[in-house]
């Protein structure tokens, strides 16, 4: 059942988010007043590909992972949405319908906004608009560099950038040692496989590698990662 009102930690996240902090307080208010909160359990579908946009979203707690499944049975995993990030904009500005599946990735928290509500805040704060376009110059600059890696990197060098993107999204300071950083988000080698496009087994021998060479540790909670600096030599020796 959905909890009406966010807890202080999921505020907290939505209140964070680099976009969201750089619109003005009138904006971020009257975008806060219409908004409800949908939870989710691990896996559950939040929206299908194919279906109409009806909401603008934010992940507030967990992460959304967006993918899609192709003719073959493949199942490729686009992105992990963190909390503090919107989404969903899209898809209301070119009247097209959801292009990928959402799945909650652990309990989630996601903050809506009906279509109608949004278009209101729209008319309303012009100042909007330029947000927005801010925020999908953002996404195409990911997205072309994502592209280039992919056609320029070795998976070895991928891998250390997404392990540094991820442990800055979702790290939280190891107890025993401050200096190491534990990634919060609970990822399968198989799921990260499918984020950087690769199989499962290379994968899995690039993280050993990295452990043995003392970057990274593997536990079965998932990856601690040692050597920040270690891991940007590794992503960037390729360049």
């Amino acid at each position: 059942m959905d909890e009406p009102i966010l807890t202080m930690e999921e505020r907290e996240a939505i209140n964070n988010g680099r976009w969201f902090q750089s619109l003005s307080p009138s904006l971020r208010h009257d975008i806060l007043r219409c908004a409800y909160v949908k939870r989710f359990k691990d896996g559950d579908l939040i929206v299908a590909r194919g279906e109409p946009p009806t909401e603008w979203t934010a992940v507030a707690k967990g992460a959304v992972r967006v993918s899609s499944t192709s003719l073959s049975g493949k199942l490729i995993t686009l992105t992990y949405v963190e909390p503090g990030v919107w989404f969903g904009d899209v898809a209301f500005f070119d009247g097209d319908r959801r292009t990928h599946d959402a799945y909650a990735h652990g309990a989630t928290t996601l903050l809506c906004v009906a279509r109608n509500d949004f278009q209101k805040i729209l008319s309303t704060h012009v100042e909007l608009y330029e947000a927005l376009m801010r925020l999908q110059a953002r996404r195409i600059r990911t997205l072309f560099g994502l592209v280039e890696d992919l056609n320029t990197l070795p998976l070895r060098a991928r891998l250390a950038k997404q392990l540094l993107h991820l442990v800055r999204s979702y790290g939280v300071p190891c107890l025993s040692d401050g200096n190491e950083m534990r990634i919060g988000l609970q990822l399968a080698q198989e799921e990260l496989a499918q984020l950087l496009g690769a199989s499962r087994q290379r994968v899995n021998q690039e993280l050993k590698s990295m452990e043995r060479e003392e970057a990274i540790r593997i536990e079965q909670g998932g990856l601690v990662v040692r050597n920040r600096d270690m891991l940007m030599r590794i992503a960037e020796a390729e360049h």
